[in-house]
């Protein structure tokens, strides 16, 4: 396992035990990082307070990145307990899930705007805040996106140009931070079933089904696929990688079609 001892992470986006970035924390406490997480709201804080304390952390902060001033004052927070940083982790998505379900077309303003504020500019926020923790000796900022971002995806609308607005400013972002030695890359991961999408995504068992059956490997992906990606992001061992998308999806990326072995699949609905 890659060694984090003597690191220091900030984690965003825990749900439950199912987030993407719930697997991702477990597995870096795991490999010996210190931990800070955040929760949302006061539901939200009921499942996260186990889990964080399951894995002996101590620290746990509000943060709703949604509310202007939240993560300024989460920074505030951090910046009690820690003088440096050397990893973040933005796990932070949503959008309407009613406007999901039909057309991009039909998009609202006000979820348009919420989703993108939420998606992608608060990776943009949180790199503003946590590069002053980071200028002395470098450190990595790793989010989260989805190959909605590239290609069109059934049902999945306005987060797809979210994602592709938040690998963009990945890009952005490697280049205004690479000089004081601050890393910035996404992971593409594969679906996962977690309570927003499964809960969100019209249709996410037939995409799901899909992607396990056509993808290269012939299976879909993990909470621990995904984390043994991003212990590498946090650790040494990424020093010279920045502005990278790198796919976590079985390979399904590189797929153009169906696969001659894959079944016929009736469609599902939900």
């Amino acid at each position: 396992m890659v060694n984090l001892s003597g690191k220091k992470g900030l984690i965003l986006g825990i749900a439950n035990k199912d987030s993407l970035a719930w697997g991702i924390a477990e597995k870096a406490a795991q490999a010996g990082a210190e931990l800070i997480v955040t929760y949302q709201n006061d539901v939200l804080k009921k499942r996260v307070l186990p889990l964080a304390s399951s894995i002996g952390v101590e620290n746990v902060f509000p943060c709703d990145v949604s509310q202007e001033g939240s993560i300024c004052t989460l920074f505030e927070q951090v910046g009690k307990v820690w003088s440096e940083i050397d990893f973040v982790l933005h796990g932070v998505a949503f959008s309407d899930k009613s406007e999901l379900k039909g057309l991009y077309v039909n998009t609202s303003r006000n979820n348009f705007l919420n989703t993108l504020l939420i998606s992608c500019y608060s990776f943009t926020e949180l790199a503003f805040h946590a590069q002053n923790f980071m200028k002395d000796k470098g450190g990595s900022l790793l989010t989260l996106s989805y190959y909605g971002a590239e290609k069109v995806i059934p049902h999945y609308n306005v987060m797809g140009v979210a994602k592709a607005a938040l690998e963009s400013s990945v890009r952005y972002l490697a280049s205004d931070l690479g000089p004081v030695g601050i890393r910035v890359n996404a992971l593409s991961c594969g679906p996962v079933r977690t309570l927003a999408a499964a809960g969100g995504i019209d249709g996410f068992n037939y995409i799901l089904k899909w992607t396990q059956d056509n993808a290269p490997l012939r299976r879909g992906i993990t909470q621990e696929d995904a984390a043994n990606s991003a212990l590498y992001y946090f650790s040494d061992l990424s020093s010279a990688v920045t502005g990278s998308i790198h796919p976590v999806d079985s390979g399904y990326h590189v797929v153009g079609m169906k696969a001659v072995d894959a079944p016929d699949l009736e469609r599902v609905v939900v």
